[in-house]
């Protein structure tokens, strides 16, 4: 069973783990505008001032300042995803990334404290190989439509019908699914993972969408279930086509999560550091990133001359994350992850294994 401490529990004393009681609270830092806040992040302001309007920054500067603060006092590192907010991605993130460069990442940090700015899959899979470590996630209700799609005991009954059928699953799981898996993968590395094991069909869970666009890159059979991501399962071909439409220069790139209309109508198709890699190489004039658009909003701020048409669905588990939460996370330790480790143990092996073949 996977457990988070909530705020309320963790708010008393008696909620922390032994060590996080020893670490202890530290006073809430002033969270006013002032001149010193202004030069402390003013070279923050300038890399995200194309994609945050002047009018936020004295809201966002003060917390950006005292989380960075909290951080070394805390020898705590912030991990984000790229579906983080602009302010959270460029102002705050010692670690950025899609889910395979995070997971790999957070093998190598050596603080004693991960606050993982995502969603909870993304806390758990850092908790995994981590364990030894503390991990946080500021808002524990920051789920995941796809990960809810499938439970452990589903994995189980997949099983039994294709009895000796190795499985393969996506890292957007919870850990009691990871636990019954035989190797992750993630949209980068899907189709290496597949065609490692060297057999005729595998069971592929549990994004059907990503597991059509492998079964597209390879021969093995694929076995699949019907979890979709909701930020992903809502853009249409025939919405791109009108983009297309509109100008027929415009470059597509689309997350295999998307659905096979949506690829279909795609120039490039690839997973969320794909994309960054082939917009920062290629430098189109213009450019529709059909994933969450917070990343296109990171990833204009880093290549100012390539103008984004965002066809904007935002992910709401994503967006529960803030700096306010960040900011209390350190301050009171909460929301701290653990995992049982009878799940544990089984779960990271299925990760570990990913991260190996990806050597």
């Amino acid at each position: 069973m996977v457990t988070m401490q909530t705020a309320e529990s963790s708010s008393k004393s008696a909620g922390l783990s032994p060590r996080l009681h020893a670490l202890g609270r530290i006073e809430r830092p002033s969270l006013l505008w002032t001149p010193e806040v202004e030069r402390a992040t003013a070279s923050i302001y300038e890399r995200v001032r194309d994609v945050i309007p002047p009018v936020e920054w004295p809201f966002h500067a003060p917390y950006i300042k005292a989380i960075n603060e909290l951080k070394r006092e805390r020898n705590a590192v912030i991990l984000a995803h790229n579906y983080q907010t602009p302010e959270i991605f460029h102002g705050v993130a010692d670690i950025v990334g899609d889910s395979l460069q995070l997971a790999r990442k957070a093998t190598e940090v050596e603080a004693d404290i991960i606050v993982q700015c995502g969603v909870h899959f993304m806390a758990e899979t850092s908790k995994l190989l981590n364990p030894e470590k503390t991990i946080l996630i500021p808002d524990s209700r920051a789920g995941c439509s796809l990960a809810a799609s499938i439970t452990g005991a589903d994995v189980r009954l997949l099983k039994q019908r294709y009895p000796g059928v190795p499985v393969v699953t996506y890292v957007n799981s919870s850990a009691d699914v990871k636990a019954e898996t035989d190797v992750c993968c993630t949209s980068s590395n899907a189709v290496q993972i597949v065609e490692s094991l060297g057999v005729d069909r595998v069971i592929f869970l549990p994004d059907e969408y990503l597991g059509k666009y492998v079964a597209t890159q390879t021969k093995v059979k694929l076995i699949l279930w019907k979890g979709h991501c909701e930020v992903h399962e809502r853009f249409t071909g025939e919405e791109l086509r009108a983009y297309r439409e509109a100008d027929p220069t415009v470059q597509i790139i689309a997350h295999p999560e998307c659905p096979p209309d949506v690829l279909a109508e795609a120039d490039f198709t690839g997973s969320t550091a794909h994309m960054i890699d082939w917009v920062k190489t290629r430098k189109p004039a213009r450019v529709v990133m059909v994933t969450e658009c917070s990343m296109a909003s990171n990833v204009s701020a880093e290549v100012p001359d390539v103008e984004f048409v965002k066809p904007c669905n935002l992910c709401p588990h994503m967006k529960r994350i803030t700096l306010p939460k960040i900011l209390d996370s350190l301050l009171n330790l909460t929301e701290e992850v653990t995992i049982d480790p009878a799940i544990a143990g089984r779960a990271r092996a299925s990760v570990e294994r990913m991260i190996a073949l990806g050597r």
